[in-house]
This record gives structure tokens, C-alpha cells and sequence, in this order.
């Protein structure tokens, strides 16, 4: 298994802490909204991360946080908390805001087939394991309290940077136009790991700390979710490449304080989904897309996790609704296609083996989905009976997740079209009858062209959609 790892900034041989295992950790979501597809184009990436190691016989243990405190709107220390956001959109309580929103994320998880993670933890639910990490990191002499909030102290690391391979002059931290930076840090890096001052005088979740009554920033809740479930040895931490700076630069700098040697030594990140003309998708930019929204258009969420298996993880991938008409047209005919294999016959295992082989080969060289959907075509092209082809489709799509072997739901008739096309099927016979074979031939083109194919059969003339 190679995987491009951020820290080294290299393709890299995987080798876990303990052989033929992965530890496996994902920066879960913010429950305060729905999810917009560029957010789940991450997890369906870390997915096929998921399924492509359990391929090729890892043992893999996943686990995801679901942040439902603490998250500011900045990423850093500024702005608005998103949960508080969330709840006073909706006049209600941030944990009825959580629960809501991730019971949508899960929903929205099932619909694009993703494995459930192993264990998924909420922040809330870790406050004991925060209040011990900050404790120690006190004791170390790794943080401090200032201005009634405790702070990490980056000045004391040789290389915070090292995971943006950025230094101190890229990069303002803490600041933006609309916020004034907090002049209680000593230095303009450092991050908070308590709050007991708030800056919400309304904040509701709130616990009692040897610090007074407050919260935990948000950092430090993957750094004591993934020690308290994987040990003190991650083999892989993954999340957008927004994630880098600050969010994964200071889980590093309070997990390795904290546990005295290197912490995670596979950093997994995925490029954002960009919308044509706009960059990257946010929840504020343009139509707010979601999996539901998606639906609601006639899409299937299936098609949305083809479209994203076409680029590679690590490339930024253009969104745009006439691209996913093509991807959904197209994984349309590959599902019609697959899902007709017949499985009569007697699998020829040695065919069978080296498209294995094949396919394996190209998901474990840093994912490369899209050479392992060559060697999928390359099989159904195969000159082997269709009982093997239909074993190595059911094998890829352990990993594909596109239900290939399922049969796509009969569409609704439209009434409407189903009219237009037999009064142009009884147009075309009258010019045929007619020896009018230029408009019969015009006919036919046309209806091509709105996506009907028509067959002269014995039967009659029989039509599909295209």
C-alpha cells in the first residue's frame, strides 16, 4: 500500500505501528447544518482509504469525532461557534441542533454507501479526557493561563509548521478584518484549550473545569477522541486540506506535548470539490448543495460518489450540474450493464485472480480510482463468460461501493414524453409508409437527440431513454 503522506510531502510505503493493522482516525463534521457535497466528497475519499486497506487484508480500525461544541466559524480561535449559530438559526438548543444534524449526516452517509466508522464519538462526550489533557500539558509547562482561558504554547516547539511546511510570516493566525486578534495569547499562534472567559455571553454548553465553568476550543477533541479509541500511535489521521493549518498542525503540537513522542505519522488529505466560477463550495457560497438537494433534481446519490471516483483525491474536482449529467448518464449504462451479467456458468478462477491482482494493484498506488476503473471496463471486455466477469465486478465493487450488481429502479413513465414519443413513433411509421425515408431517418434523430433511442422489432417500435 503507497499513500501520498502530507508530512513527508511524498508517496510513501505504508507501514503501521503494528503489523497488518491500520488505526485509522477522520476529522468528523461540525453538526450545525446539513453537509454540502464538497464536505462528503472527503468522507466518500476516506471511504475508498477504508475499504481499499480492508482489500488489500488490513485490519482497520476507523474512528470519527463529531464536533458538537466549540467549533469556531474562523477554524482558529475567532469568530462565531457554529453550534450556537446553528441553534439560534433555529431557535433551539445546540444539543438538539447536534442530534438532528447528525442523524442527516449519517442519513446522507448511507445514501452514498459509506462504510459506518468503527466508533464515532461526539466532543461532548469526552470533556473528562479534555480537562486531563490540558491538565498535564499545564504540568509540562506546554500551556498556560492567560485572561482566564488556557492556551497551548507554540513557542515552545521547534516545528510547528512542519505539517504546511509554512513558517510564522505565510501565515496570520487568530486575525481576521471583522475580529480583533486575542490579546491574551503570548504568542499570535497560540490556540486555546479551554475557554472559561467566553465570548458568547449566551454559550449553553458549559462544564465545570480546575479553570472555572467553560468549554474546550476545538483541536484538542481529535487529539483525546483518537488517543482514548486508537492508543498513542495513529497510523493514519485524515480530512480536507483545509484541515492542515491550524486544525492538524496543533492536534500534533498538543498530542506529541502530551504524549512525549510522535503521535500519527500518515497524514490523508482530500482536495476540495470547487464550483465552476466560484471555488471552493462552501455552505455560504451560491445554492447551498446537498445529497437531498441532489435527489430533489432526479439525481442519484450513487451517481454523485461515480462523479468522485473519476479524480483523484488529491486533485481539486470541478462541480458543475451538466458534468453530473454526464457521470450520472454514464454510470447509469455501466450499472445497466453490470447488473445484467449473468452468474450461470463456471467462474474461471484464473481470470479471475489476475483482475484482482490488476485492480488491487491500482487502488493501493495512492488510491488511483480511476485506473481501477480501466481494469473494471478491461474485465467486462474480457473474453470470458459473463458468471466471471460478474465475480470481478462483486470483488471491485467491495471497494466502488456503486451496488453494480443491483438493478437501477424502473423510472417513472412521464406521461408527458411517453405521448410526444408514440405520436413521433406513429409519425415516423406514416412517413415510412409514405417511402418519406429522410423524415423517418429525421424522426429518429431527433428523438436520439432528447435522449430516446427507438428499436424496430417484430413486436413493433419499442423506445427507452438513453
Amino acid at each position: 500500500m503507497r499513500l501520498y503522506n502530507t508530512a513527508s510531502r511524498l508517496i510513501e510505503e505504508f507501514k503501521p505501528h503494528e503489523e497488518g493493522k491500520a488505526a485509522i482516525y477522520t476529522c468528523g463534521p461540525t453538526v450545525y447544518h446539513f453537509a454540502h457535497i464538497g464536505n462528503l466528497r472527503s468522507y466518500i475519499c476516506e471511504d475508498v482509504l477504508v475499504k481499499t486497506m480492508l482489500y488489500a487484508g488490513y485490519d482497520v480500525k476507523r474512528v470519527m469525532n463529531i464536533t458538537d461544541v466549540g467549533h469556531l466559524s474562523s477554524d482558529a480561535d475567532t469568530g462565531e461557534d457554529k453550534m450556537l449559530k446553528g441553534a439560534k438559526r433555529e431557535h433551539t438548543t445546540v444539543l438538539d441542533i447536534a442530534d438532528r444534524y447528525t442523524k442527516a449526516f449519517f442519513a446522507d452517509f448511507n445514501k452514498l454507501n459509506m462504510r459506518m466508522p468503527d466508533v464515532v464519538e461526539p466532543a461532548t462526550h469526552c470533556i473528562p479526557e479534555f480537562i486531563n489533557m490540558i491538565e498535564v500539558l499545564l504540568d509540562k509547562g506546554y500551556a498556560y493561563q492567560a485572561g482566564e482561558n488556557v492556551y497551548f504554547d507554540t513557542s515552545k516547539l521547534d516545528k510547528y509548521y512542519r505539517l504546511s511546511n509554512q513558517n510564522e510570516d505565510d501565515l496570520k493566525v487568530g486575525v481576521r478584518d471583522d475580529v480583533d486578534e486575542d490579546t491574551n495569547k503570548r504568542n499570535k499562534t497560540d490556540f486555546v484549550l479551554w475557554f472559561t472567559k467566553s465570548k458568547f455571553d449566551d454559550q449553553e454548553l458549559k462544564w465545570d473545569s480546575p479553570w472555572g465553568k467553560g468549554y474546550p476550543g476545538w483541536h484538542i477533541e481529535c487529539s483525546c477522541i483518537g488517543i482514548k479509541h486508537l492508543g498513542e500511535y495513529m497510523d493514519i489521521h485524515c480530512g480536507g486540506v483545509d484541515n492542515i493549518f491550524p486544525h492538524h498542525t496543533n492536534e500534533i503540537a498538543q498530542s506529541e506535548a502530551f504524549l512525549g513522542h510522535p503521535w500519527c505519522r500518515y497524514w490523508f488529505h482530500v482536495h476540495h470539490l470547487v464550483e465552476k466560477d466560484k471555488g471552493k463550495m462552501s455552505k455560504s457560497s451560491g445554492e447551498f448543495l446537498t445529497v437531498s438537494l441532489l435527489e430533489e433534481k432526479g439525481y442519484d446519490p450513487l451517481a454523485y460518489r461515480y462523479f468522485c471516483l473519476q479524480s483523484h483525491y488529491r486533485k481539486p474536482l470541478e462541480f458543475s450540474y451538466e458534468v453530473l449529467d454526464q457521470m450520472s448518464d454514464a454510470y447509469k449504462k455501466l450499472r445497466k450493464r453490470t447488473s445484467e451479467l449473468s452468474a450461470d456458468g463456471e467462474v474461471d478462477e484464473a481470470v479471475f485472480e489476475e483482475y484482482r491482482n490488476k485492480f488491487e494493484e491500482a487502488l493501493t498506488d495512492d488510491l488511483n480510482t480511476s485506473s481501477g476503473f480501466t481494469v473494471l471496463y478491461d474485465a467486462l471486455k474480457a473474453d470470458v463468460n459473463d458468471a466471471t466477469k460478474r465475480k470481478m465486478v462483486e470483488s471491485f465493487d467491495e471497494v466502488f461501493s456503486l451496488k453494480l450488481l443491483e438493478p437501477l429502479a424502473v423510472e417513472a413513465v412521464d406521461s408527458d414524453l411517453e405521448a410526444f414519443v408514440l405520436a413521433k413513433i406513429e409519425e415516423r411509421a406514416q412517413a415510412k409508409k409514405d417511402k418519406d425515408f429522410a423524415k423517418a431517418d429525421a424522426i429518429r434523430d431527433e428523438l436520439l437527440a432528447k435522449g430516446i433511442a427507438i428499436k424496430d422489432t417484430r413486436e413493433g417500435v419499442k423506445w427507452e431513454k438513453i
